[in-house]
């Protein structure tokens, strides 16, 4: 006998009735109910029934909507609608990216720990690790520049390194200093010494962004979600 499948489940999310509910149960939610009158505060509780019976699933699920849903929704539901659209296409964007997600620029305080932010991250993660030096021409500037770039892109792991902490200063010398090292599943994929050489005398993070990329090293950018103003505008 095939096993019983749960439609109270399987239904969110799912063709146009699944949508429906979903969209009730979103309603219900969102709605600052306590401001509400009784008879509609019960109404939004009829539409989205999160605590109906398992006896009353498939007719709930298969019912059409009402006369007073459908007037509910006209009457206030605009920006209900604007936040419910967000939230799907935020759940859609989530789902399509793929790893871990990071905020800022990681400090790496020893050999050690330079080993394992390569060896032990995400195999699809982009790790871009800055060597510098206090006082070195460029160290700064290309560490105020990946401040930037990683909020452009929150999959690639940004990290820095002082050369001393590294373990290897004497192979990082203030010559080849800043060096900018990008692996990925434990690959060195780019090893860019003095890489300021490579950049105008005043440079950005678009500069280095515009950099990295010539090389296929940054992945694609992500799209913002649009705020409400925005999707206004678009309308």
């Amino acid at each position: 006998m095939c096993e019983q499948i749960d439609l109270e489940e399987t239904a969110t999310h799912t063709g146009p009735k699944g949508v429906i509910n979903d969209w009730r149960r979103f309603k219900l939610e969102s709605m600052e109910q306590e401001n509400l009158p009784p008879a509609k505060r019960e109404l939004l509780r009829q539409m989205s029934s999160p605590h109906r019976k398992k006896d009353d699933s498939r007719a709930n699920l298969n019912r059409k909507m009402s006369v007073q849903e459908y007037e509910m929704l006209k009457e206030e539901d605009e920006g209900c609608l604007k936040k419910y659209r967000k939230r799907c296409m935020q759940e859609m964007h989530d789902k399509l990216s793929f790893g871990p997600k990071f905020e800022g620029v990681h400090d790496l305080d020893s050999g050690e720990a330079f080993l394992e932010v390569i060896e032990k991250e995400h195999h699809s993660t982009v790790v871009v690790v800055h060597i510098y030096k206090i006082g070195v021409k460029g160290c700064e500037e290309l560490n105020n520049c990946l401040n930037c770039l990683a909020t452009e892109y929150p999959t690639v792991k940004f990290c820095r390194i002082d050369a001393v902490s590294s373990g290897a200063a004497e192979r990082f010398s203030d010559e080849v200093l800043p060096t900018l090292l990008v692996y990925k599943a434990g690959e060195l994929l780019g090893n860019f010494l003095a890489c300021t050489q490579h950049l105008n005398e005043e440079f950005f993070a678009t500069d280095v962004e515009a950099f990295l990329n010539s090389y296929g090293l940054l992945p694609e950018k992500e799209m913002p979600m649009m705020d409400d103003e925005e999707e206004n505008d678009v309308e």
